[in-house]
């Protein structure tokens, strides 16, 4: 058996996220070994391990036992989980006693708890950051075009509103159009965010999407990517305000290109928007 110190457990979603996170881990020299949910995680990235397993959500003890034997000292969790098969999971004994200490079922609160369940048995929860640093989502105008000033005005409205959803675990993601909240993120997640937004109102939509203020830097990141421009393409949205710093842009030149040539703009914001400069030279 390897030290434990050279181990990770990746915890993979959907999505491309847990084959990159796979890939900068090993350009540490790190082993690494994964679970994964079934209807959710990609077969193709079990074959990628050093050792797999397969989980239905809520199998919490599975997990555990399966970090401990491969000796895992860190864990990693990346990739999408859809809220709506989350709400119909069935734990097993230690899940079940978790939800029962827990004062809600939302997002961040169980997975702040099963954090600490992983630390409670020494292994620590790592971010995806650590391992993949050259994803953040850059500060400023990222695209040739800068917002209008009605995209601007609807990024200043949205901002605070989206960070008050976000303190209430509702979502990441909220769209607006002329200071109007037109939809906001649930279980549906992003992607069917903005196209119901497309669908409700039409062209011109505003996108924002944050990390929420409760929300754990090394649990769920904000995680957008071409997918997400091509959704706004679809919807007919205009302008893209993402946070900086605390959320990972996949693909960021092909998807800045992407948007270029739809005529999307992509703003990267910190604590506002107001006095942004273009962060492209």
């Amino acid at each position: 058996m390897p030290s434990p110190s050279s181990t990770l457990a990746l915890i993979a979603g959907s999505g491309d996220l847990p084959a990159m996170v796979l890939e900068g881990a090993r350009r540490q020299g790190l082993r690494v070994v994964g679970l994964g949910f079934v209807d959710e995680t990609d077969p193709a990235l079990a074959k990628e391990l050093d050792a797999w397993a397969w989980l239905h959500l809520g199998q919490l003890g599975k997990l555990i036992a399966f970090c401990k034997k491969q000796g895992a000292s860190r864990v990693v969790m990346a990739g999408k989980v859809h809220k709506a098969r989350a709400a119909n999971l069935r734990p097993d004994w230690r899940a079940a006693k978790l939800l029962w200490r827990s004062k809600n079922t939302h997002d961040d609160e169980i997975l702040r708890a099963v954090a600490a369940e992983l630390e409670e048995e020494g292994m620590a929860v790592v971010s995806a950051l650590d391992f993949l640093p050259h994803l953040r989502t850059p500060e400023g105008v990222l695209t040739k075009r800068k917002p209008t000033a009605e995209e601007q005005a609807d990024l200043d409205v949205g901002w605070p509103l989206a960070k008050s959803l976000g303190a209430l675990d509702i979502g990441q993601c909220i769209v607006l159009r002329k200071k109007t909240v037109v939809a906001a993120e649930a279980v549906e997640g992003t992607d069917a965010t903005i196209l119901r937004a497309g669908e409700l109102i039409g062209p011109g939509c505003v996108v924002i999407k944050i990390f929420k203020p409760i929300q754990d830097l090394r649990l769920d990141l904000p995680t957008i990517g071409k997918q997400t421009i091509k959704i706004m393409i679809q919807a007919r949205a205009s302008c893209l305000g993402v946070e900086a710093g605390q959320s990972l842009f996949l693909d960021l030149p092909e998807s800045v290109a992407l948007a270029d040539q739809a005529g999307i703009s992509i703003v990267g914001m910190r604590s506002g928007v107001s006095g942004i400069t273009s962060g492209r030279s």
